[in-house]
């Protein structure tokens, strides 16, 4: 895995390509704050990786370990966020005293993947939560919307594990792999993605180059 940074979507937008003549739109996402906390190598913790925090909050609300740890790694107040990325090699870790994380870390062009927790959408029948069909809405008809049968018959005479069935639907951890970065606005923070991404506005998101694109385009 390469260095990616934490962030915050804002929102979407949209951009315009003049030369192509065609609008792209994009999902804004605020990457201020990013520090790098604790570099781990693998002489000393058995593999390679560093932490990156993100986002200040109150000191009382860390806990003890957390509140010692981030101190004794010298970072500016207390963090909301701090995640690890892993590296091949204490070779290819970058360097601490460096500077902090940023949208500089990215291009205009680059291919990313987000991370993110989706939108809650509460209790959901199987039609929204898993897209099934349903089904026939003519008059007369009893089911419409709902499951139907989900019984396996006499053998194994039992519901199987994992049937689809209604329940909560959202606030999982998703990836969208190869989106591109349209712009990179270092002056502002913000890198600008081309589609949509998981989360609410506000909502934290990890921005990290993509494992399967790897060319800048």
């Amino acid at each position: 895995m390469s260095l990616g940074i934490l962030g915050k979507k804002v929102g979407m937008t949209r951009v315009f390509d003049v030369e192509a003549g065609c609008m792209i739109p994009v999902t804004v996402v605020d990457v201020n704050g990013n520090e790098f906390l604790q570099v781990k190598t693998s002489e000393k913790d058995g593999y390679s990786a560093i932490q990156v925090a993100y986002d200040d909050q109150k000191e009382k609300r860390l806990n003890l370990p957390d509140r010692t740890h981030q101190a004794k790694q010298g970072a500016t107040g207390a963090k909301k966020r701090v995640q690890e990325f892993r590296f091949a090699s204490d070779a290819d870790l970058p360097n601490k005293e460096e500077g902090h994380p940023g949208a500089a870390l990215f291009e205009d062009g680059q291919w990313v993947d987000v991370i993110g927790t989706t939108k809650g959408k509460g209790f959901q029948g199987n039609v929204k939560r898993h897209g099934h069909n349903g089904q026939p809405d003519g008059h007369g008809h009893m089911m419409h919307r709902r499951t139907g049968a989900i019984g396996a018959g006499s053998t194994p005479a039992r519901v199987w594990k994992n049937q689809k069935m209604p329940g909560h639907d959202g606030v999982v951890k998703r990836t969208t792999q190869n989106l591109k970065i349209v712009q990179v606005r270092t002056e502002d923070g913000v890198l600008l993605i081309s589609g949509a991404v998981p989360g609410h506005n506000g909502a934290y998101v990890t921005v990290r180059p993509a494992l399967k694109k790897t060319a800048v385009k």
